[in-house]
């Protein structure tokens, strides 16, 4: 590159349709359906998205059958992100390698947001605070004996993004011969932070997306996308990314609003004020369309369907206007950020409106403060066996029982004590959360009736 010129991504590394973990240079096509689409089958198959349906998203163990669980938001997220991922890739067109179609775009999108989810501990975000609080917690302080700095801060700073990643490139169908095997494109679109936990440590970032146990398969990534480096084990996002964050902003905060109201925790004429200002040139219109409804359900739907439908034409035009900064790696904040006064509006007043009014709800909160306790059990019984084992060589007769739950994924006595102690978390993340607090109780000693 000529000296002075500003570095570049380019879209022919960037759409790589070779998969990670596989060595062969050429590519097997099939007719009407192409490797990207294939990425999207392996997601969908895998029993990592299959236990999604019993993991929070908002409302944990929720009895209600019309609430999101994270697998249906994912597959929310997923067809808004194709929408998207299209629409960008047929403005696209002209500036894409020759066997990259504008459907490809919306596969890789569609399949990136389709597992952007798959690493989420039981109870969400509060699992992951769980598993953070128990590794920090001084009563747990004996478990890091024996580990370095990094990995004692890849479990005390631990990110489901992260736990995504791995799994994706390690634990599901090639087990620790290349995970998924999906395509460098849509691992690279899925990566959100790819970057280390070093970074949160120095308050650089706010999240990380690679354990040092898969820092080699990041920097792979890296080097066969063409990220730019920003960075000791950092580079700049993949552009698709933003479509994939968009997409997950679009459906978090409409369909909270939506779950809400399900709940009785909202009103439906205090969502309906939030989308107003966002069809402000046609509100008559909308009214005349909402009034045929006959349920606040229903109108609801109608109101979201339509605000999609906006939301997903300006942040593809965003896109395009903002593909110089995208390309370069220099884009700041969302694409979200940069859309019309009216889109911010709603997301900032449907974000708000959720964190005041619905996830404070009561019942909400309890479980997720009981979430501390059922993964502090789970923790300390499977890494005490798993430590055992790497220390001493054997276990005990009870933390073979242990040992023997995690089936093949149990750590022979020669592995390094970080990679056994990654094994358990694995296990416990893997949980769903129904599964996590029947397996605390029983380690606690639970009978049936």
């Amino acid at each position: 590159m000529p000296p002075g010129k500003p570095a570049v991504m380019q879209w022919d590394k960037l759409l790589s349709p070779l998969r990670f973990g596989e060595s062969q240079a050429s590519l097997d096509l099939e007719r009407g359906r192409t490797p990207f689409h294939k990425d999207y089958d392996r997601i969908i198959f895998s029993s990592a998205f299959r236990r999604l349906d019993r993991k929070t998203q908002v409302h944990p163990l929720s009895e209600n059958d019309h609430v999101h669980t994270r697998l249906t938001h994912s597959l929310e997220v997923a067809c808004v992100g194709r929408s998207l991922g299209t629409q960008v890739g047929q403005l696209l067109r002209g500036q894409l390698p020759d066997e990259v179609e504008a459907s490809d775009i919306g596969a890789i999108v569609q399949a990136a947001c389709l597992a952007h989810d798959i690493g989420n501990p039981p109870y969400g975000h509060t699992g992951e605070d769980a598993i953070r609080n128990f590794f920090v917690s001084p009563d747990n302080a004996d478990l890091l004996e024996g580990l370095s700095p990094s990995q004692v801060a890849d479990l005390q700073t631990y990110e489901g993004n992260a736990q995504g990643f791995r799994i994706a490139t390690k634990l599901e169908y090639y087990r620790y011969d290349g995970g998924m095997r999906l395509t460098y494109a849509t691992i690279g679109t899925f990566l959100k932070y790819p970057w280390t936990v070093d970074y949160v440590l120095r308050g650089e970032r706010g999240k990380f997306g690679c354990f040092s146990s898969e820092l080699d398969a990041l920097s792979e990534v890296a080097d066969v996308l063409g990220l730019l480096k920003t960075g000791d084990n950092a580079w700049c996002r993949h552009p698709l990314v933003y479509l994939v964050e968009a997409a997950d902003d679009i459906c978090y905060c409409l369909i909270d609003l939506e779950d809400g109201v399900e709940l009785n925790l909202l009103r439906y004429y205090e969502v309906e004020t939030l989308f107003k200002p966002l069809f402000a040139d046609r509100w008559e219109q909308m009214q005349e369309i909402l009034a045929k409804a006959d349920h606040d359900r229903r109108r609801l739907q109608i109101l979201r369907g339509q605000a999609m439908e906006v939301m997903v034409q300006a942040i593809s035009s965003v896109f395009m206007r903002e593909q110089k900064a995208l390309m370069s790696g220099a884009l700041s904040g969302s694409l979200i950020d940069h859309c019309s006064e009216e889109i911010r509006y709603l997301v900032t007043g449907a974000k708000q409106l959720a964190r005041e009014r619905i996830f404070n709800d009561g019942r909400k909160l309890s479980i997720e403060v009981g979430s501390y306790a059922t993964l502090s059990v789970l923790l300390r019984r499977f890494l005490e066996a798993v430590r055992e084992r790497v220390m001493d060589g054997e276990a005990t007769y009870r933390n073979r029982r242990i040992l023997g739950l995690l089936g093949r994924s149990a750590p022979e006595p020669a592995t390094p004590l970080y990679h056994a102690y990654m094994r358990a978390v694995d296990y416990v993340a893997g949980m769903t959360d129904s599964h996590a607090a029947m397996t605390a109780r029983q380690f606690n000693g639970y009978h049936p009736d």
